[in-house]
Formats: structure tokens, sequence, C-alpha cells
């Protein structure tokens, strides 16, 4: 009696091993974030949670915090936020950011800039993804539209340092006024 009881308990010991390695490795990304592209929000040197599968069952959204694959370097993992889905128009000028027509409102941008007025289709199966801090130019408006598979996942939570605890914002009010193409 004693020995299929202490049985069940090894068993059950390995199945909560299994399923927490599987929770951590393949579905929970701890990303840190080593660069300013994501303030004033999100502070250089913290750490993120991301979701691997959130795009498994719905697909990337406007307004979502993702990592995605530097298209410069892919062995580097680099964050910004959707701005174009695939058959939406971008334009900027030196403030401004338009989707299909519409200006963003963006709060969550302390300081506007754009190099310079440009116009991009995001093509079939591609994002458009921008840097909250618009000084660093390093996102679509350098390297064009990024392809879905670039995208490691949602950035959902900012966990470290803890002072710093917070649920990451997608700010859908920002987004909700643009017209998806036809």
């Amino acid at each position: 009696m004693k020995r299929s009881h202490f049985t069940r308990e090894i068993i059950e010991l390995i199945v909560i091993t299994l399923l927490l390695f599987v929770v951590i490795r393949f579905i929970i990304h701890g990303y840190h974030m080593q660069s300013a592209n994501m303030q004033p929000a999100i502070s250089t040197d913290a750490y993120v949670m991301v979701n691997r599968t959130s795009y498994m069952l719905g697909k990337p959204q406007r307004g979502d915090a993702v990592v995605l694959h530097y298209p410069p370097d892919t062995n580097i993992d680099v964050m910004g936020r959707i701005i174009g889905l695939p058959g939406d128009t971008i334009k900027t000028d030196n403030q401004h950011v338009t989707v299909n027509g519409t200006v963003l409102n963006e709060a969550y941008v302390k300081t506007p800039f754009n190099p310079e007025g440009h116009e991009w289709k995001v093509p079939a199966d591609a994002y458009f993804i921008l840097n909250d801090n618009r000084q660093m130019t390093d996102d679509s408006r350098n390297w064009g539209p990024v392809n879905r598979d670039m995208i490691v996942g949602k950035a959902v939570v900012v966990f470290w340092p803890v002072n710093t605890w917070q649920i990451i914002n997608s700010y859908p009010s920002t987004y909700t006024q643009i017209k998806d193409q036809p």
C-alpha cells in the first residue's frame, strides 16, 4: 500500500515538473529590455514577460507591444509596437503617423519624430512596427514591414525591477477609429 502511494507521488512530481518546463520553455519567454526604444513606458534594463503562444489563436493587433527578431540580425530580439496590419497604408511626416487616412493620437509617444515623410503599403502576412521612443528610428521606418514569422510573441507584463511592475498597455482607444483596408 505504501509503495503505490510513493510511486504515485513520484509520477505526480514528474508530471508537474514537465508541465512547468513546457510552460516556461514554450509559452512564456522572459525578455531583457536593453535599449531605450520603448521609453517612457518601459525603461532600459527592464525584464518583460512575453507570451509566445498569443498569436497561435489570434492575429497580432494594432497597439500590441511585441518582441521580434531584429531584421538586420535575427540573432538579436528587439521590442516595438504594431502600428500597421496587412493591407494598411502607413504615412509619416515629421510629427505624425497616419494609418489608412487616420492620424494617430499616440499618448504613449513622448516626442513625436520622423526623420522624413514616407509612405508604406503593408504586404500580406506582414506588420508595421514602430518604437514608442520615436527618436530611436531603428524600426519599420528603416527596415520596412516585418513578416509575421519574425514576431516572437506579445509582450504582456514588465516584471523586473519590481517597482516598475505593470501590465503593458496596448492603447486600444488610439486605434479604434482606423478603418481596415478592403
